[in-house]
């Protein structure tokens, strides 16, 4: 399993954060969770709106970006935090970036 992992490229970094973020969008009592995924910028989130009357306003539940080699995790407000998820799925620690938590995102690249 080690060389799989060392194997990730862009592509499977890419997919796995996709599926990843996509499993915290769904049914929600009193509110409705909403993926908006932006495929060129590689940027994955979840979106949670509460119903009307509204106790709450829209706010982002997890948000994360593919960046370079790295997967950035931008937001993160669950009880179920997107980096075990994405451990569990095979990604490694040190391909995975907490930004929301303090640690330094890499730059990223310009076409």
């Amino acid at each position: 399993m080690a060389g799989m992992m060392e194997a990730l490229n862009i592509t499977s970094l890419v997919e796995v954060t996709r599926a990843e973020v996509d499993q915290y969008a769904g049914p929600s009592l009193g509110a409705v969770t909403i993926p908006v995924f932006d495929e060129r910028q590689q940027l994955y989130t979840v979106i949670i709106v509460p119903d009307r009357p509204r106790p709450f306003p829209a706010r982002v539940v997890v948000m994360a970006q593919v960046v370079n080699d790295k997967i950035v995790i931008i937001e993160d407000t669950t009880d179920k935090p997107l980096v075990d998820a994405l451990m569990q799925a095979g990604v490694p620690r040190e391909k995975i970036v907490l930004a929301y938590a303090g640690e330094t995102a890499p730059t990223e690249n310009v076409e």
